[in-house]
């Protein structure tokens, strides 16, 4: 009787711990389709909700091309939270959510391609949890407009190996999932079980270019620009334009090059045309160091020397600190400023994705700690929010406010009548980006600066700014020989051994306004990749791989 009896508490006991395996009650099996394909990762065509899939949406073939809408649905005995569980089994779900999440691995042909820990942060979905949900969606191309991190982890497939490995034809791929953790005292992911696992035939082809998409596009006339002659390799062009159009080269909107001040190419795409205003994004920021150009000049403002609490009365702000009594517009403008703030960094509390939620923009920055670890001017770190002090230091302090003062200083006089800001809480101008213009107007604005800030024989912007705005100020940690000046950045271009430095604003999504410096060449590309880990440098490959050939042949 006592061995029956024991026999019965080891086992209630053995019950016992074999519950607390499990944080949440998971949502288990959820149909009989979901039975059947446990652990399996399936492919589907687009976004087919969970309870409208049918085995006969499985795909076993997919012909792959860039406006294409793969997905993929796997079937889970668990979820992700009770599998992050089994990996560290004495951390609450909290913890665990914060240092693990799937990790992802792509075969092609059943070769190794990539493996990617996918952020903790990402999420599968409105209708989904990593506590309860066993069936789950990743899109990993799409054919809208959408900023989802199974896109982003596609095209780092295709940036590691991926896309040299999808040759034309036939090809396996297979993506397996497991659970992950980092824990503090390790930096190598602690990896679970497999969970599941899927394959799929891939039909890579070669994309139809007609001989229209590939024609150098005629400029059009009242352009607004005299025409150049100049001789260049039409081919380079045509290639550009064939690559454009078969996806090679992703989401470009226009490409616009002006040589000695006359406008030599002009070519749209994806839908773009000459009356089509761009969002390049924090390209906007290089107009903020225009305009405080000119109210220094004017004397709205005293020089880029005069500091924040010439401004703001910064006791009133959180975190007072006298550092921030010193911060100088110079600071600003070069992003070397001793604000704890840094786009670089998710976890500073100054990253721009921290300020855009809140109700005021410059009540944010100014409230921000220092760095201790920093001293004004001396090191470079991407500061939006800095910008946006900028940005409100001109419009208390210009007559009309900026936006009007932009318009009649700089707009009007550079011919440009057709352009859209975005604005802050406070209705102000956004000095941090997305003030959207025509391609030729933005290439009136880069050759402002090549003129040394002449426009049509009138001096709108100092000379004297121009220089100091194009000059190496600061270097850009972690990126050999590159340099920020005032708002604009700096580096050079090598092409057949000989060096180009070139002066540029620069956007999310692969936008430039470049400026070369011994060339008399001014380039503008507009692009939509926005998020994507190709957008910077597919604008360079534009550059060096087609432009410069075909202009310097």
């Amino acid at each position: 009787m006592r061995i029956v009896v024991l026999l019965i508490i080891n086992l209630s006991f053995l019950i016992a711990s074999a519950q607390n395996t499990e944080l949440f009650k998971s949502d288990g099996v959820t149909s009989e389709l979901h039975r059947q394909n446990m652990g399996k990762v399936t492919f589907m065509n687009g976004n087919i909700p969970l309870d409208q899939y049918k085995s006969t949406d499985f795909l076993t073939s997919f012909n792959l091309t860039y406006k294409s809408d793969l997905n993929i649905r796997f079937f889970m005995d668990n979820s992700i939270t009770n599998y992050l569980h089994q990996l560290a089994p004495n951390l609450s779900a909290e913890e665990l959510v914060k240092i693990g999440n799937l990790q992802f691995t792509f075969y092609i042909d059943d070769t190794f391609i990539y493996k990617e820990n996918i952020n903790n942060g990402c999420n599968f979905g409105y209708n989904s949890s990593k506590d309860t949900s066993t069936a789950l969606r990743v899109p990993l191309t799409s054919s809208k407009s959408e900023n989802l991190w199974g896109l982003n982890m596609w095209e780092r497939f295709k940036l590691n190996g991926g896309e040299k490995a999808l040759t034309l034809g036939s090809h396996k791929l297979k993506i397996e999932v497991r659970p992950y953790i980092i824990t503090n005292d390790s930096k190598e992911a602690k990896v679970g079980k497999l969970i599941a696992s899927g394959e799929i035939k891939l039909i890579i082809k070669t994309p139809e270019v007609t001989a229209k998409q590939m024609a150098i596009q005629p400029i059009m006339p009242n352009s607004g620009w005299e025409i150049s002659n100049l001789q260049f390799d039409r081919s380079k062009i045509e290639l550009l334009n064939k690559d454009i159009a078969a996806y090679n080269l992703k989401e470009i909107t226009s490409v616009v090059a002006v040589y000695d001040g006359k406008l030599l190419l002009e070519e749209y795409f994806n839908g773009a045309d000459r009356n089509t205003l761009h969002d390049t994004r924090s390209v906007g920021k290089s107009f903020a160091s225009t305009l405080m150009g000119i109210a220094i000049n004017e004397g709205y403002i005293k020089n880029d020397k005069q500091t924040l609490h010439s401004f703001y009365n910064l006791k009133e702000y959180a975190n007072y600190n006298v550092k921030k009594d010193s911060i100088k517009i110079a600071d600003l403008l070069t992003m070397s400023s001793a604000f704890d703030g840094s786009d670089a960094d998710s976890d500073s509390p100054g990253n721009e994705e921290n300020m855009y939620p809140t109700d005021n923009w410059v009540k944010f920055t100014l409230d921000l700690a220092v760095d201790s670890a920093k001293t004004n001017g001396t090191k470079w770190d991407y500061f939006t929010a800095g910008v946006v002090l900028l940005g409100d230091i001109l419009n208390k302090n210009v007559p009309g406010g900026l936006e009007k003062y932009a318009d009649e200083k700089l707009f009007k006089p550079l011919g440009i009548t057709n352009y859209q800001w975005q604005y802050t809480p406070q209705k102000v101008a956004n000095t941090a980006g997305g003030l959207q213009m025509r391609s030729l107007d933005n290439a009136k604005y880069a050759q402002l600066y090549k003129n040394n800030g002449v426009w049509n024989g009138k001096q709108l912007l100092p000379e004297q700014w121009v220089k100091k705005t194009l000059t190496k100020k600061i270097q850009i940690q972690g990126r050999d020989n590159e340099f920020y000046g005032y708002l604009f950045w700096n580096k050079t271009v090598t092409y057949k051994g000989k060096n180009y430095e070139t002066y540029y604003c620069s956007g999310n999504g692969g936008n430039k306004f470049i400026i070369f410096k011994t060339l008399p060449l001014v380039v503008i590309i507009t692009s939509k990749a926005y998020n994507k880990p190709y957008g910077h440098a597919q604008s360079d490959k534009i550059v060096s791989d087609y432009l410069l050939p075909a202009i310097l042949k």
